[in-house]
């Protein structure tokens, strides 16, 4: 049993299975690749992540996730986030790559300063971009859809995500594509372009957008191709910009989350066959090569 090769399971997707089933699952199901989140991960221990992630035989795509710079966020847990980040990357498979996806963080309890939040974010990147030079990993700042603008992430766009980035190397700190958040965009293409030109997509996240959304707007993420996102359109941009690292589906949704993860990941791998591998526009990268430019 396999699955396409550029394909990733964000370990989001599967929530309530621990690391190692995790871990074990995703490799029974043919995966090559996953992205993991910092919970888990600390629940059994960073030392023992890495030589459980090891054995797998997985690539490690990112880790999931810091930041939140306008609020409950602090320094020192930003930067042991890099630390982990480093160590995963190092324990996975070849072409593993030491991306940590950076959440801004939302307006500060009883503020109305968007444009506040917004410089604290920036400062607060330029802050952590040394430490992140010298772990090696670069820092991948996630837009995410205006619906979450107060509450979570003061970043919204694409271009406001490489205005942040600008100012630094692009290996020091990229961008997050994820349909889910950018597909409403009408300036996504060009952003994504903007992103290819300056070599800052970090990584390519997938899941669809379905009205009407769940009482608990977090948890309304579905497959790909059960919504009303145009993953040709976004997927085409992001391979023509010559990204060719791996492909994370990133979910939230209860009805998922409920199912065995061995169905799940059976249903992803299904959905990114039909509705995002169409549209990739090269052959898997050998693993000593991913991570380039093509």
């Amino acid at each position: 049993m396999s699955t396409h090769p550029r394909l990733s399971i964000n370990q989001a997707t599967i929530k309530h299975a621990d690391l190692r089933t995790a871990l074990e699952l995703t490799v029974a199901a043919g995966y090559e690749a996953i992205g993991l989140w910092r919970e888990p991960v600390a629940e059994v221990g960073l030392a023992t992540a890495c030589a459980m992630l090891r054995d797998s035989g997985l690539r490690f795509t990112t880790s999931c996730r810091a930041g939140f710079f306008t609020g409950a966020g602090s320094f020192d847990d930003n930067r042991r986030a890099i630390d982990e980040t480093a160590a995963l990357a190092a324990s996975g498979a070849p072409g593993s790559t030491p991306t940590l996806v950076i959440v801004a963080g939302g307006l500060p309890s009883g503020s109305r300063d968007l444009a506040g939040a917004r410089e604290r974010v920036r400062e607060a990147i330029g802050e952590l971009v040394p430490h992140a030079r010298e772990a090696g990993v670069t820092l991948a700042i996630e837009p995410l859809h205006p619906l979450y603008a107060t509450d979570r992430c003061v970043v919204s766009t694409l271009d406001q995500a490489l205005d942040l980035a600008s100012p630094f190397a692009a290996d020091e700190v990229g961008v997050t594509v994820d349909t889910f958040h950018v597909f409403w965009d009408p300036g996504a293409i060009a952003a994504i372009e903007r992103a290819g030109r300056e070599g800052r997509i970090a990584t390519y996240q997938v899941c669809d957008w379905k009205t009407p959304l769940a009482s608990d707007v977090l948890l309304s993420r579905h497959y790909p191709g059960d919504g009303v996102i145009d993953f040709a359109a976004l997927t085409r941009a992001v391979e023509a910009t010559g990204y060719d690292r791996d492909i994370e589906v990133e979910i939230f949704h209860a009805d998922i989350w409920a199912r065995h993860p061995r169905v799940v990941l059976a249903e992803t791998a299904r959905a990114f066959e039909e509705v995002v591998a169409p549209h990739l526009l090269r052959a898997p990268v050998p693993a000593d090569r991913r991570g380039t430019t093509a």
